[in-house]
C-alpha cells in the first residue's frame, strides 16, 4: 500500500480551556480525508516537545498558533504533498528530518503532532482498518481494552482551588469489563458530587472535568473518595475501585528544593513518608509524578520505598522520550510511564517509548492533556498498544467523554478483546 498526500491544511481552533490549538486535515490520493485535533498541556515537563505560540499580546494573550498553522500549510505541505509514503511511519520520519531539532521547536510540536496523527488516521482509513488495529500491527502488540482512570477531583494548575495535588483518579481495577468500569466511574462520580454538595462544597469543575472543592489536605479528598466508592456498594481497592494520584510534584517544589503541601514544607524524603502513609491508609494503587522532574536521586528512593507495591509513574520526568525512559530504567527510577503523543511529537516516537517500557518491564498509561479537543486518537492508541491503562479526565465534559465513548464503541464492536491491566 502507498499513501499519497494530495492536500494538507491546518487551522487554528480552540481547545477545552478556550486556548488556541490546531486542527489538521489531510487528503490522500484516493480522496480519503481525515482530521486530527492537537491537545495541549498545562503541567508540562521541561524536556517535552515545544509548541509554537505566536506571542502576539493582541491575540489570545500571546497564545495564538497561527505560526504553527502556517508551518503546516507552508513548509510541511510543500515537503509532503504529492509524495507517496509506504506508511505513516515514513511520514513521521519525514517530519522529524524536516524539523531537524530534538524538541520539534523549529516547526512546532503542535504542527508536527497534528500532521502525525492525521497521517496515521489516513493510513488506517486507506487500508480499511480500524485505527487501533493499525497501531497494534505497527507496535507488534496484542490489543487490549484498558482500565480507565477517571480524574474526579482536580487541583494544582488544573483548578482554581487550594488543593496542591493535581489529580485524584478512580481506577476500577476489579471491574469485569470495560462497560462495567465506565459504569463504576460514572456512579462513583455521581456519589462524590452528592457527598461534596452535602458537605457544603461547590461542585464546579476543573480543567479535566473533576470537582474542585475547597480542600487543602489530600487525605481529606481520599477519605471522601473512599466513602463515595463505598456508597455505590463497591469495594475500595484493587478488587473493586482503587485510587490513583498525580501530585504533579514539579509544581510543588520551591527554589529551596522543598515541597509545598497543604501549608507544610517537606523534604523529598518527608514527602515520600507522606506517600507511604497514604498508601497504608487509603486504597491508592498508583502515584504519578510523586517528585519533581529533576529530583532523580529522590525518585530512586521513592521507587525503592514504594515500587514493590505501588505503581510509581513518571510523566514530566520522562516526557514520552525513549532515551529518557531507558536512562530511568538503568537508574531504577519508577516502574511505569505516562504516555502523551504531543510530549515527543510523533506517533512513531510514542510507539518507540512504549516499546522501551515493555522491554524493560515498565507499565504504561496513555493519557490526554488538560487542553483537549474532541479527537479520540488516544483511545485507539491505548487499545492498539495493549497497555491496559488509560486516562482522559472525569466521566464528564464532551472532550473527555468522547474518548471513553470511543472505548465503549470498540468494546461493543469487538466483544472478544480482553480487558484489564496488561500482564507483567
Amino acid at each position: 500500500m502507498t499513501l499519497r498526500i494530495t492536500q494538507l491544511q491546518a487551522v487554528e481552533i480552540l481547545d477545552s480551556r478556550a486556548r488556541p490549538t490546531l486542527a489538521v486535515a489531510l487528503t490522500t490520493g484516493d480522496g480519503t480525508r481525515v482530521r486530527a485535533g492537537v491537545p495541549s498541556g498545562a503541567s508540562t515537563g521541561s524536556r517535552e516537545a515545544v509548541e509554537l505560540r505566536d506571542g502576539d499580546p493582541a491575540r489570545y494573550s500571546g497564545q495564538g498558533v497561527l505560526e504553527g498553522a502556517g508551518n503546516v500549510n507552508g513548509e510541511i505541505a510543500r515537503a509532503l504533498t504529492g509524495r507517496s509514503f509506504a506508511s505513516a511511519t515514513d511520514i513521521d520520519r519525514a517530519l522529524i528530518e524536516l524539523d531537524g531539532t530534538d524538541t520539534k521547536s523549529r516547526l512546532g510540536a503542535n504542527a508536527v503532532t497534528g500532521v502525525s496523527l492525521a497521517g496515521w488516521r489516513a493510513e488506517a482509513a486507506v487500508a480499511g482498518r480500524e485505527l487501533w488495529q493499525l497501531l497494534a500491527r505497527a507496535a507488534g502488540t496484542s490489543p487490549r481494552l484498558p482500565v480507565p482512570h477517571f480524574n474526579v477531583v482536580n487541583g494544582g494548575v488544573h483548578a482554581a482551588n487550594s488543593l496542591d495535588f493535581q489529580e485524584f483518579m478512580l481506577a476500577p481495577l476489579g471491574a469485569p469489563s470495560l462497560s462495567e468500569a465506565v459504569r463504576a466511574g460514572a456512579e462513583v462520580y455521581a456519589r462524590l458530587k452528592a457527598r461534596l454538595s452535602a458537605d457544603g462544597h461547590a461542585t464546579g469543575l476543573g480543567d479535566e472535568g473533576g470537582f474542585a472543592p475547597a480542600l487543602d489536605r489530600p487525605e481529606d479528598v481520599l477519605r471522601i473518595l473512599t466513602e463515595a466508592i463505598t456508597d455505590t456498594g463497591r469495594t475500595p481497592g484493587r478488587e473493586g475501585v482503587a485510587i490513583a494520584l498525580d501530585p504533579a510534584a514539579s509544581e510543588l517544589r520551591g527554589p529551596d528544593g522543598r515541597y509545598r503541601l497543604a501549608g507544610d514544607q517537606l523534604s523529598g524524603d518527608q514527602l515520600i513518608d507522606r506517600y507511604e502513609a497514604i498508601t497504608e491508609h487509603y486504597p491508592v494503587w498508583s502515584i504519578e509524578d510523586g517528585l519533581a522532574e529533576d529530583d532523580w536521586d529522590g525518585w530512586v528512593r521513592l521507587t525503592a520505598r514504594l515500587g514493590d507495591h505501588v505503581q510509581v509513574m513518571g510523566d514530566d520526568i520522562f516526557v514520552t522520550n525513549p532515551a529518557v525512559i531507558a536512562e530511568a530504567v538503568g537508574r531504577k527510577v519508577a516502574n511505569s510511564a505516562l504516555i502523551k503523543v504531543n510530549q515527543i511529537g510523533t506517533v512513531t516516537e510514542t510507539l518507540d517509548a512504549m516499546r522501551t517500557c515493555r522491554e524493560s518491564g515498565y507499565t504504561q498509561m496513555v493519557s490526554h492533556r488538560s487542553g483537549e479537543t474532541e479527537d479520540t486518537f488516544i483511545a485507539d492508541l491505548a487499545v492498539g498498544t495493549g497497555c491496559g491503562q488509560f486516562k482522559s479526565g472525569a466521566p464528564a465534559r464532551g472532550e473527555r467523554v468522547a474518548k471513553y465513548n470511543r472505548l465503549l464503541e470498540i468494546a461493543h464492536a469487538h466483544p472478544r478483546l480482553p480487558f484489564g491491566l496488561a500482564a507483567g
